[in-house]
């Protein structure tokens, strides 16, 4: 069962993880819930059913990573000048991208609670063992992380990981590909353990 999930019975899943392995993806989550940012809480006294309507904003992210993890929805509107589509893709964010950043954010606190609840156990490693909709959140967090080291590794689609797994151990870069890739191994074996 190292480094890879296996379905449990009745559903969910389970993994092993050492004690470094814990650290790195509780300290990966926490540096993706500060990426996305605390999020708009309604102010004191403010009726909540208001904020369930409150406007997002317009404009996509200028962080290249939130970029990715908030892409426009009609395509790159500002790469072909099309300002209907401009138009048509700040209307979407402007009524989707709270809803969105608090999904990705309730995925990464899922992530940091269940290994905080690991690590309690006083164990150096320990076997994590997920349900079926803990399952659903840490596939979330594990692609949201994907995608937001890929994008600061500047990974492209078409480059299949070839040239990262020839990278020299002296390049600065090779600690985040480890990461990156040891995650994609964890993300593709938790998507098995969800196939009926």
């Amino acid at each position: 069962m190292a480094g890879r999930f296996e379905a449990l019975p009745g559903g969910g899943a389970a993994v092993a993880l050492d004690e470094v392995e814990i650290s790195i993806l509780r300290s990966l989550s926490v540096q993706l819930l500060e990426l996305i940012g605390p999020g708009d809480e309604p102010a004191k006294g403010e009726d909540p059913l208001a904020a369930l309507f409150a406007e997002g904003p317009s404009e996509p992210p200028s962080d290249p990573a939130l970029a990715r993890l908030f892409p426009d929805a009609y395509g790159e509107p500002e790469g072909n000048g099309d300002e209907e589509l401009r138009e048509f893709s700040a209307e979407f964010r402007r009524y989707t991208e709270n809803d969105l950043r608090t999904r990705k954010r309730d995925d990464a606190l899922a992530v940091v609670r269940s290994l905080d609840a690991l690590a309690a156990t006083g164990e150096g490693g320990a076997v994590l063992k997920l349900t079926a909709d803990d399952s659903l959140h840490w596939l979330g967090a594990l692609n949201d992380l994907r995608l937001t080291i890929g994008t600061r590794l500047d990974v492209a689609d078409e480059d299949e990981n070839g040239d990262l797994y020839r990278l020299p151990d002296s390049d600065p870069r090779k600690p985040m590909v480890m990461a990156y890739l040891w995650l994609g191994a964890l993300q593709e074996t938790l998507v098995e353990t969800l196939m009926p």
